[in-house]
C-alpha cells in the first residue's frame, strides 16, 4: 500500500489563513490520527490530501506529489469520508457500495461482473451483505458507517481518510466501527489518516498522533509523548488526569474544577 506524506502545508480558505507550516507523515500500512480543538484544521487537512481545496507545500503518496494525480486517478488511490456523508434514503445497501466503484469505470460505461465482485465482497467484510436490499435510510448509525466504509473500501484505496468516523456514534458502536479500520488496516495493509475527537480512543487505535492547535502543530508523536495533562490544559483549556489503561495506553479524563 502507500504512505502519505505533508510538508509545510498551508491553506487559505475565503482569504483567512486555517493551516500553517503542518508537515506530517504516515508509513504504508500506519494509523496517524489528527487531533486539536474544534476549528483546529484537523479537518481541512484531511481535506488538502484529498485534493478538495486548494493548498500550499508538498503532498506525496509514495514519494509522487499528489499535485500530479486528478480526478480518478486520486480518487482510486485514496478514499475520503466526510464527518456527515450524502447517505440517499431510498438507495439500497448494494446500489450505494457499488457507487464505490465509480473511479474505476469508463465514461458511460455502468459497472461490470468484477465491479459487482468487489462491491460485494467489501460488503461482506463489513458484515453488510446481509442487509444488501435494505435501503440507507432504514439503517442505525452502526450500520450506516459500515455501508460508507464498505463504499470506500469498494474502490480498493490504498489510503483511507477518516474524518470522525465515530461521530453520534454510542461507544458500542464506536468500537466496532474502530476495530473494523483497525482489522481492515492490518489485513490489506491500507493507510490511515484520520481525525478523532476522543483522545484516549486516539491514543488507543492510532500509532502517532498530531495535535493541531490554530493550524499549527503543537506537538506530534506517540501517545504517551502527545496525550500529556500539561498539553491538553494549554491546547483545550482543560483539566484532565493522564493515567495508563489495562494495555498501558493513555486514558485521559476530564476532572471537573474545583467548586469555590
Amino acid at each position: 500500500m502507500s504512505a502519505i506524506t505533508a510538508r509545510d502545508l498551508a491553506v487559505d480558505l475565503d482569504g483567512v489563513p486555517v493551516l500553517r507550516g503542518v508537515s506530517c507523515a504516515v508509513g504504508s500500512g500506519g494509523w496517524l490520527a489528527l487531533i486539536g480543538p474544534n476549528g483546529a484544521g484537523k479537518t481541512t487537512v484531511l481535506r488538502a490530501v484529498a485534493g478538495l481545496v486548494p493548498h500550499r507545500g508538498t503532498i506525496l503518496l509514495d514519494g509522487a506529489d499528489l499535485r500530479s494525480l486528478r480526478g480518478r486517478s486520486r480518487a482510486r488511490l485514496i478514499a475520503y469520508l466526510p464527518q456527515s456523508p450524502m447517505l440517499p434514503p431510498d438507495m439500497t445497501v448494494e446500489e450505494y457500495v457499488l457507487l464505490g466503484r465509480t473511479p474505476h469505470l469508463g465514461y458511460l460505461r455502468g459497472p461490470g461482473r468484477r465491479d459487482k465482485d468487489k462491491a460485494a465482497a467489501a460488503a461482506e467484510l463489513l458484515d453488510m451483505a446481509r442487509l444488501a436490499n435494505r435501503r440507507l435510510a432504514s439503517l442505525s448509525g452502526g450500520e450506516r458507517q459500515r455501508a460508507v466504509l464498505a463504499r470506500a473500501l469498494a474502490a480498493e484505496p490504498s489510503v483511507l481518510l477518516l474524518d470522525e468516523p465515530t461521530s453520534g456514534l454510542d461507544v458500542g458502536h464506536a468500537q466496532q466501527v474502530l476495530g473494523l479500520v483497525d482489522e481492515l488496516r492490518r489485513r490489506s495493509g491500507v493507510t490511515v489518516l484520520s481525525t478523532l475527537h476522543d483522545l484516549t480512543t486516539a491514543g488507543q487505535y492510532a500509532a502517532g498522533l498530531v495535535l493541531l492547535h490554530h493550524g499549527r502543530i503543537e506537538a506530534a508523536g506517540s501517545a504517551a509523548e502527545v496525550l500529556t495533562e500539561d498539553l491538553i490544559r494549554r491546547v483545550y483549556a482543560a483539566q484532565v488526569t493522564v493515567t495508563a489503561g489495562p494495555d498501558g495506553t493513555a486514558v485521559v479524563t476530564p476532572v471537573r474544577p474545583s467548586r469555590k
